[in-house]
């Protein structure tokens, strides 16, 4: 089956959703990461906050990926 051209730029536009959520979550996790194994070191006990903070950047990746399906499902890909 071919696909029209904007079929293949729709299914190029939910590559690049789900990138950018991806780089945008590594990007914030990096700060974080550092960041919060620096206070556990100091303050044990706030382990389950500073546990939220690097978990919270993951929901960039879950919305690229609902985006994606987004884009997907309006073209008729899926």
């Amino acid at each position: 089956m071919a696909l029209g051209i904007e079929a293949a730029i729709a299914a190029i536009g939910a590559g690049i959703a789900i990138t950018g959520g991806a780089i945008g979550t590594g990007w914030a996790q990096a700060s974080i990461g550092s960041s919060s194994l620096g206070l556990i070191a100091e303050k044990p006990e706030e382990m389950g906050k500073a546990l939220l903070f690097v978990v919270l950047p993951e929901t960039l990746v879950i919305f690229g990926f609902v985006i994606a399906i987004l884009i997907l499902l309006g073209f008729g890909l899926i």
